[in-house]
């Protein structure tokens, strides 16, 4: 049995950056669980899957626009100091969460700071990356 379009498959995976770094694993966890089609993860991984058959393994390199797309430049904005919570201490590189317009929870990486506000990344941490992903099929249904 091949993987198509509406399986439910079970995948242990590694994703790397080009650079070798390793940004996320199912190593020591249960396998990732997902239908093919359905759009749940990102359209490179799922195209990767499409053919692959029990117990086979492969790496596939996903690029930045079949992944979580370029970085946007309309997605930095900046804050005054003066919105942020009180206690906060702003470094960074440190990652805050903020509602937006339609009351959804949007999580924001702090890129630049200076004394009267800081500059906020609203970009998906891996925009902009071309992503590797070393898979195993572990079940097909």
């Amino acid at each position: 049995m091949k993987v198509s379009e509406k399986n439910s498959i079970s995948v242990h995976y590694t994703g790397k950056l080009k650079d070798g770094s390793v940004f996320d694993s199912s190593e020591g966890r249960d396998p990732l669980n997902f239908v093919v089609g359905e759009g749940n993860m990102i359209p490179g991984f799922e195209n990767g899957v499409l053919g692959m058959g029990l117990n086979e393994k492969k790496t596939i390199e996903i690029p930045f626009d079949q992944a979580y797309g370029e970085v946007r430049e309309d997605l930095f904005h900046d804050v005054s100091n003066d919105n942020l919570p009180e206690d906060l201490s702003p470094e960074i590189g440190m990652q805050l969460q903020s509602k937006s317009q339609d009351g959804s929870v949007l999580n924001v990486t702090i890129i630049k700071v200076n004394d009267k506000s800081v500059t906020i990344d609203a970009n998906h941490p891996l925009a902009g990356k071309d992503l590797f992903f070393d898979i195993e099929v572990v079940k097909i249904n």
